[in-house]
């Protein structure tokens, strides 16, 4: 089996980023709050657009550090409000807390303190997790939402700002703060806790480890464009930092956010130590990302991929939630300005093509070796069911022609499903034929090399002409498939589940 194309050297990034982190605090002294942008476990994003770089990286990298370090959790309380989930995951941030609590103390790390940001007082939701969260042994700490934030830095660096926030009484020296996801309030949270650390007299300092955009490669690239088109939703923008050019006459990439808020970081560095050791946003970061991209040209054409699968995603987004197209025409505007075509993605003119010639649903898979397989819907299997067996028959060499499962295998299965458990459709999802294939595999050899290829389907790019239901969407989750979608349902129905 061909392996995808890598470019993103992993071994040399994990060497290389946890030495620098050891650098930057021996710059520091004493305590240093190290906020990590993007997520520790499960890094979905980089390992897409960055091919090599693999989901744990970060965790494998910090590992090295274990022993001097603890994680402290941070969470929006607007976020438990509108109840927001976790896109790559299917899973609420409220949830996700939890996961990541587990996960951390699984691999052995110091896991005690979750904030909550941005906390108003009739937040019954962020009540209700806070009840929750100390029944389960958590210590949970109250942020409140601080008028003027960031540019009011008097009120900001004040009793009446940063004073008004609950200290977390963390006890190692090497403190990393990491969230569900972007807009969580972690630079908060770090200035809050080293404001605090000083009243006390204990001395503390702040760096930034972001994946992305990645501050020397150009602002244009498409992995640094692939990271706004993941923040639509924010309204995130990669920027030229001013303040490292002012600095330095150098140009590096940072992003909206950090920009604006320097000034505020950088006075209240000077307030409590009586100087900031940082003169940009970028000076701050202690990212290694861009030195270990071993080859450019399959790092941009990820980013390209990337960029397109966003645009896919905020059109079926809005599409279920019958909303206005912002996200789809935010994104639009990045794929404007590379001059990227949907056309680009290799599955999207097979679906279509299948789509129209059957008059039904239809699916595309690219293979990492580039074969393109495609799925109809038939009286017994939907698309995407269709296209991994499909698939899977190709990569196992089983000839077209034999059936992986016979229709006499399959008529038991639509029987329970109709007469049963109440379903009006007789065609089986994903997770009903791999089940089935399962059972066959006991006693059908081709049944169990099919099934013995599943691995080989991790990072295929697949492409539906109707909207994927939630029980195919998981499973394509789990398998590591990268699934877009047409903005269309397969019925027209007022009520959907």
């Amino acid at each position: 089996m061909t392996a995808h194309k890598i470019g993103f050297d992993r071994e040399k990034y994990i060497a290389m980023q946890s030495h620098h982190i050891k650098e930057r605090r021996d710059q520091i002294g004493g305590k240093l709050y190290l906020e990590m942008g993007g997520k520790l476990f499960d890094d979905m994003h980089a390992s897409r657009v960055l091919p090599g770089f693999t989901p744990d990286n970060k965790i494998v990298m910090l590992e090295q550090l274990k022993d001097e370090m603890e994680i402290l959790v941070c969470l929006n309380a607007k976020d438990l409000q509108r109840q927001k989930v976790r896109a790559d995951l299917g899973i609420t941030y409220e949830e996700d807390v939890l996961r990541l609590v587990d996960a951390f103390r699984e691999q052995g790390f110091l896991v005690e303190h979750v904030v909550m940001t941005q906390t108003e007082d009739d937040n019954a939701q962020a009540a209700a997790f806070k009840q929750r969260a100390e029944r389960l042994g958590l210590k949970v700490w109250i942020h409140r939402t601080i008028p003027g934030y960031p540019s009011n830095t008097r009120l900001v660096v004040s009793e009446d700002g940063l004073g008004r926030n609950e200290y977390a009484e963390t006890t190692r020296d090497l403190v990393v703060v990491t969230a569900p996801g972007p807009g969580s309030g972690k630079l908060a949270t770090c200035l809050s806790q080293i404001y605090h650390e000083h009243q006390r007299g204990i001395q503390a300092g702040y760096a930034k480890f972001e994946t992305f955009p990645i501050w020397n490669i150009p602002l244009d690239h498409p992995v640094n464009e692939a990271y706004e088109a993941a923040t639509v939703d924010l309204d995130d923008k990669n920027v030229i930092d001013p303040f490292h050019l002012a600095a330095y006459g150098e140009t590096t990439v940072n992003y909206n956010r950090d920009v604006e808020v320097f000034p505020l970081l950088k006075t209240l560095l000077e307030k409590l130590s009586g100087h900031s050791p940082y003169q940009s946003p970028t000076d701050m970061g202690v990212n290694m990302a861009g030195h270990c991209i071993s080859d450019d040209e399959v790092c941009r054409e990820a980013g390209r991929q990337e960029i397109i699968r966003r645009y896919y995603k905020e059109l079926v987004t809005e599409a279920r939630g019958e909303l206005d197209p912002v996200g789809s025409e935010r994104v639009a505007m990045i794929m404007g300005r590379l001059g990227i075509e949907t056309s680009e993605r290799a599955v999207v003119a097979p679906a279509l093509a299948l789509a129209e010639e059957t008059g039904g649903p239809a699916a595309a898979l690219e293979l990492a070796d580039g074969r393109i397989v495609v799925g109809k819907t038939s009286p017994l299997l939907g698309c995407s069911a269709a296209v991994v067996l499909n698939a899977l028959k190709l990569l196992a060499g089983i000839p077209d022609d034999v059936h992986l499962l016979s229709p006499a295998s399959i008529e038991p299965i639509q029987v329970l499903k109709t007469k049963h458990l109440g379903s009006r459709n007789p065609r089986l999802h994903t997770d009903e034929v791999l089940i089935a294939l399962s059972v066959s595999a006991g006693s059908d050899d081709n049944a169990r090399l099919a099934l013995e290829q599943l691995q080989n389907l991790r990072g295929c790019d697949i492409h539906t002409t109707t909207i994927l239901g939630s029980v195919d969407e998981g499973i394509f989750r789990n398998l590591g498939v990268l699934v877009t979608s047409e903005p269309k349902f397969a019925k027209k129905t007022l009520f959907r589940k």
